[in-house]
């Protein structure tokens, strides 16, 4: 092992970098992106000083990672991603706020109702059926409705 260790270029490091980042690509989170960005670092400074030893290598890359991982969590903490469709994978709340007929009454605070092609579970006070509610909220797979 301390032999294949010795032996690293930096050509290694950088294939290193292309496989951290393509994990990158097929797994959630943006985590592996730094790690790989710390392999390139550490690939180039190799290439311009070919003579560190494995054991810096590696010293560099963890600190590196370490560095790279926290600066991003601290960067997007202050400045979040903004989108222009916040609700876009939460499909419940997308209905806040529309008005719908209910398909079944809501009995025992229980009801169904049918949204575009969707029958879904609701709670809210006890309606007759064919009720017009609102969409107040969400708790899970549940829309929170009130008589309009």
């Amino acid at each position: 092992m301390m032999q294949l260790l010795a032996q690293l270029d930096y050509w290694h490091w950088l294939i290193a970098a292309a496989v951290l980042v393509l994990l990158e690509v097929f797994s959630p989170g943006i985590f592996f992106l730094w790690m790989g960005i710390a392999a390139a670092l550490v690939g180039g400074l190799l290439w311009l000083w070919p003579e560190m030893s494995w054991q810096l290598q590696l010293l560099l890359f963890g600190l590196l990672s370490i560095a790279s991982v926290v600066s991003a969590r601290v960067i997007l903490a202050r400045r979040p991603i903004e989108t222009d469709e916040p609700t876009l994978n939460r499909r419940g709340e997308q209905y806040v706020g529309r008005v719908l007929v209910l398909d079944r009454a809501i009995e025992n605070g229980v009801g169904r109702v049918r949204v575009d092609d969707t029958q879904w579970r609701v709670q809210g006070e006890d309606c007759a059926a064919d009720t017009r509610v609102r969409v107040i909220g969400v708790d899970g797979t549940v829309l929170l409705v009130e008589p309009e």
